[in-house]
């Protein structure tokens, strides 16, 4: 097995500055910590479905905290389809696509840097697992960093106890970090976060409708 720091020596012998991809999630809480450490110079971005939301804010600020650097917030690419086609909201056709090569494209510029590191697995999924394969842990043609690409669950939670470093609230009572307008998030969200529930509620007012069904009918929707 490959030594789990040797894809990060070879990255940072590629470049001395990198833009982190930050979630608050486990997994890019050790790439955030690593590229700290293997790199002189670190960028690093947050992606929201909800602007401000409590949770978020306060690891984001930790994390600000602790590595000396502002985060940068932008909102994610996956909200202009949900403005686009109406996701608990009026659509607006009007609203223009964005994918997540224009994210990338942003970020470079905001930050006068090429490669971007994320937290990207290949226990994840078969689909990443072949991409990684393939691929390995540098992507040259996208200017990806994988730093974590061959660890598994158990040596990514190791590290985040080793290093003592924190990971969103919100994934405690999730199980992950909050990734957007998923029915059985938003439940959770709503019970243990309800102030946060109600930004989620002003920006996509017809939220409240699906929870409504949730609660009622369960989640496979069965009357």
């Amino acid at each position: 097995m490959e030594n789990p720091f040797a894809a990060l020596r070879r990255q940072a012998a590629l470049s001395d500055s990198v833009i982190v991809s930050y979630s608050g999630g486990k997994d890019s809480a050790v790439v955030l910590d690593l590229c700290h450490r293997y790199f002189s110079k670190i960028h690093v971005f947050f992606m929201y479905q909800i602007a401000g939301l409590s949770f978020q804010e306060a690891v984001l600020k930790w994390a600000e905290k602790k590595y000396g650097v502002e985060i940068y917030r932008m909102p994610h690419w996956e909200v202009s389809e949900f403005y686009r086609h109406g996701t608990f909201c009026k659509p607006d056709p009007s609203v223009p696509p964005i994918k997540i090569k224009d994210v990338y494209t942003h970020v470079r510029g905001v930050f006068d840097c090429h490669w971007i590191a994320a937290g990207e697995r290949a226990a994840d999924s078969v689909v990443r697992r072949a991409r990684i394969i393939q691929d390995g842990s540098i992507n040259v043609k996208r200017g990806r960093f994988y730093p974590i690409a061959y660890w598994n669950k158990a040596q990514t939670l190791n590290y985040i106890e080793k290093h003592q470093l924190k990971v969103s609230a919100e994934a405690r009572v999730l199980g992950h970090s909050f990734r957007g307008l998923d029915a059985v998030d938003l439940m959770g969200v709503k019970k243990h976060y309800p102030e946060d529930f109600e930004k989620i509620m002003a920006a996509f007012p017809e939220v409240g409708v699906e929870i409504a069904h949730q609660e009622m009918y369960g989640k496979n929707g069965s009357h």
